[in-house]
């Protein structure tokens, strides 16, 4: 079906929480080529210099433009083109802006994308990323001693001086989500040392439609795969939960991707290695609860895609066939569009 406009997914979260690994995987399943990347962070008003002479931290709204946020957000929704300022992260300064013209896709990710009433409304799905504080501290030490030239204690320094911040307007915003991820190590394991065998909780609000998992809840289904869901409470509301081990077994968890395959048509192949995978410092590492996380946000964008309807079903895919969908062949238009 023909899309009258860009579909736009929301990626929030604090600093370091994995924003960027989430989006990368999702922009090779959607195709580069379909998709325009957009980042919050980059309206920020003050340099890094600046911030630290004010004594504001990147995180406070004060310290971005989101009036122009929220007007950008508006042209992107109805496939308008915008003029995005830009911030270098690894100087910490302010750049030319750039001219973006939206793709059928636009992922939008950063600190505040929905932090007003005006911006949650342009986004068809919203997604936060809550990882537990020990693991995102792990992750900010990791990434701004190696990409942005901090030191370890400057890093911690750092964190201290923003939590207020991130207390007040950055979790907040997990309420307006239609979808929370949390990567998380398992309990027996240290934050530091879980490396590549995080498990993640997928908390699937009923704001949006989800897949038929039904299955993890047939009797021949064991817990002991690595992979469950079960009915709790989220902030006090009733909502799924699904739950992938990182010590999924591959057979386990090629059943959960063949399960979200079917309801994806029209597809060609991708290769296994294009989604699922993280940078670890110089070493590239595979997370089965990541691709299967980016698997099933694609659903969601692809469902938005295709008018909001319920995705149909598909004969299953072999777990060795990873797809997505192709460019050269034209969606179908619904009877309401013709």
């Amino acid at each position: 079906m023909k899309s009258r406009r860009p579909i736009i997914l929301g990626i929030v979260g604090d600093s370091a929480a994995g924003k960027t690994t989430l989006t990368k995987g999702l922009v090779n399943l959607l195709g580069p080529e379909r998709v325009t990347h957009v980042c919050t962070d980059d309206y920020h008003k003050y340099d890094r210099r600046e911030r630290a002479e004010l004594g504001i931290t990147a995180l406070h709204p004060d310290c971005n433009y989101l009036d122009i946020m929220e007007l950008q957000l508006e042209r992107l929704h109805y496939g308008q083109p915008i003029l995005k300022p830009v911030y270098d992260h690894s100087t910490g300064s302010l750049v030319r802006p750039k001219y973006i013209q939206p793709k059928e896709f636009v992922i939008v990710e950063g600190l505040l994308g929905f932090h007003t009433t005006v911006m949650r409304q342009f986004y068809d799905v919203k997604v936060y990323l809550d990882p537990p504080e020990e693991l995102r501290r792990v992750w900010k030490i990791k990434r701004d001693t190696t990409k942005r030239g901090y030191t370890a204690d400057q890093v911690l320094e750092e964190m201290i001086k923003r939590e207020p911040d991130s207390r007040d307007f950055i979790r907040p915003q997990r309420e307006f989500a239609d979808m929370v991820v949390q990567f998380h190590p398992p309990a027996s394991v240290k934050a530091e040392d879980a490396n590549g065998h995080l498990n993640v909780r997928l908390v699937l609000r009923p704001t949006i439609p989800h897949p038929d998992l039904s299955y993890l809840f047939e009797a021949d289904h064991s817990p002991a795969s690595g992979i469950r869901m079960e009915l709790m409470r989220d902030t006090g509301k009733p909502a799924d939960v699904l739950m992938i081990d990182g010590s999924v077994t591959p057979e386990h968890a090629a059943k959960l991707e063949e399960t979200i395959w079917q309801h994806l048509p029209d597809l060609r192949p991708l290769r296994a290695d294009q989604f699922g995978d993280y940078q670890d410092r110089a070493e590239v590492r595979h997370s089965d609860p990541l691709a299967l996380s980016q698997l099933l946000l694609t659903y969601h964008v692809l469902r938005e895609y295709t008018g909001g309807l319920q995705m149909a079903y598909a004969p299953p895919v072999s777990a060795l066939t990873r797809i997505h969908m192709s460019p050269d062949v034209p969606p179908q238009e619904s009877q309401e569009q013709r």
